[in-house]
């Protein structure tokens, strides 16, 4: 889990609208199904495969693949790593949101 101890930190990585979006629906569940990932963003496979790749490159993320039925399925979790990111990503912006008023 995050440290609440962990300063708020800006992440231009997570800060990108669907990668912030992929990280927000992640947080609140230990795992997302990659095709109930899908459908709750509303994107086609091809986009949330380029955000999770790059969420996987930054060890944000890790995908799981499995079969289930005969078919082949992909469950998607936030890594402690990227759970930290996106807790300091949403301090950051808190902290900015407040300077405004």
């Amino acid at each position: 889990m995050s440290d609440p101890s962990d300063p708020p930190a800006f992440d231009e990585l997570i800060h990108a609208p669907a990668r912030l979006r992929i990280c927000a629906s992640l947080a609140p569940v230990r795992w997302a199904e990659f095709a109930q990932l899908r459908d709750a963003l509303g994107v086609a496979d091809s986009v949330l495969s380029k955000h999770l790749k790059q969420l996987v490159d930054a060890r944000y993320v890790h995908v799981e693949r499995f079969t289930k039925g005969g078919r082949s399925h992909a469950r998607v979790a936030l890594t402690v790593e990227g759970r930290r990111a996106y807790v300091g990503h949403v301090a950051a912006l808190r902290t900015m949101l407040e300077q405004e008023m």
